[in-house]
């Protein structure tokens, strides 16, 4: 007589899905404490709200003072959940691409090369239009990364992230001070774009979140199907190449997703720094190194973060406000500074 077992999935199978199941709850639970932090946004600032405001708010009746609030909370929200989510996922695929666990838009130069473009654009060519930052923010982006990544690869030992950094630490600083340069002769532009240099997303409308839209989704899509070939580039590119992965293709590919990511969310916001440095690494600790997970998980843990920095600023010293691109330097610096430093103990 014989007796019958169930087959039984093996090890490594079922791991994986314990993985795969951990991971999900994590992002499900990310995604929630996103919509408490939307929550809270709304609700919270100079002067509280309550439910009635909020939903006479939405509705667009803006009769009372606490129901205009709401009307004009909404698109902050959703704004500085939109640039929180570009700037987590580009700082991540530049640290992919790069390999440099110190990569960032801001750390990098990009955000200033794209801030230096609008200001060129507004000072000499009378660019005023939200489109019109966009585009010329991506091409500043797009030229500054390509500069940084060429100065970087100079010398023995290539594009090394301790090259990189230094180089991009030097052009960020060249290029704001070349901003300064093109503003203060024109004290009918500099006090406006002063106030964009800090970066916020206080000036949040309905018509430039729809307008940069478009370019966020095409770059999210990119550096989401790049994904696997990030992997790959971690392994390093002799090994990625003779598994099959078009190196050139896919850095390019995904480099150039990171900076219209970088680069659009700059035209809005203006320069807000450490985001993407702080985020990928936190989501690294919940999920590893797994681009295809670090993508969304980033994108969520930098929508928390900017509106959760948000509203923070709004309420620490009512009724004026601190804006963001200040809290986030606040928090990023001394996380950078602890990045950088372990990276030093390992090389030595």
């Amino acid at each position: 007589m014989s007796t019958t077992h169930p087959v039984e999935a093996p090890v490594g199978t079922a791991a994986l899905q314990r993985s795969r199941r951990a991971r999900g709850a994590w992002l499900a639970g990310l995604t929630v404490a996103l919509l408490a932090a939307c929550a809270l946004s709304i609700v919270l600032g100079s002067r509280d709200v309550g439910w009635s405001d909020i939903w006479a708010g939405l509705t667009g009746d803006t009769d009372s003072f606490a129901r205009a609030a709401v009307a004009k909370r909404v698109p902050r929200t959703a704004l500085a959940v939109i640039a929180g989510a570009a700037l987590a996922v580009s700082g991540l695929v530049l640290q992919g691409v790069t390999r440099n666990p110190l990569a960032d838009p801001g750390i990098l130069g990009i955000t200033t090369g794209a801030s230096l473009a609008i200001a060129v654009g507004i000072a000499w060519f009378g660019l005023s239009t939200a489109t019109g930052y966009i585009w010329v923010a991506i091409l500043g982006a797009a030229v500054t990364a390509v500069f940084v990544w060429t100065v970087g690869s100079l010398g023995r030992g290539g594009s090394t992230p301790l090259k990189l950094t230094l180089a991009g630490a030097a052009t960020a600083a060249a290029l704001s001070s070349f901003v300064t340069a093109v503003v203060l002769p024109r004290p009918d532009i500099s006090e406006n774009v002063v106030s964009w240099q800090i970066g916020g997303v206080g000036g949040a409308t309905d018509d430039k979140i729809w307008q940069m839209g478009p370019f966020l989704l095409v770059a999210a899509v990119l550096c989401l199907w790049c994904a696997r070939g990030l992997n790959m580039l971690g392994l390093g590119d002799d090994l990625a190449a003779g598994l099959g992965e078009h190196v050139l293709r896919t850095r390019l590919l995904a480099s150039l997703g990171a900076v219209v990511l970088a680069g659009a969310t700059t035209a809005i916001t203006g320069p807000i720094a450490f985001v993407g440095l702080v985020v990928p690494h936190f989501c690294r600790l919940l999920v590893g190194v797994d681009h295809r997970w670090l993508v969304p998980f980033s994108a969520v843990g930098g929508a928390i973060l900017l509106v959760l920095t948000d509203v923070v600023g709004r309420v620490v010293a009512p009724p004026s406000e601190v804006d963001v691109g200040i809290i986030t330097a606040l928090i990023g610096a001394p996380i950078f500074i602890a990045v950088a430093r372990q990276r030093r103990v390992r090389e030595l």
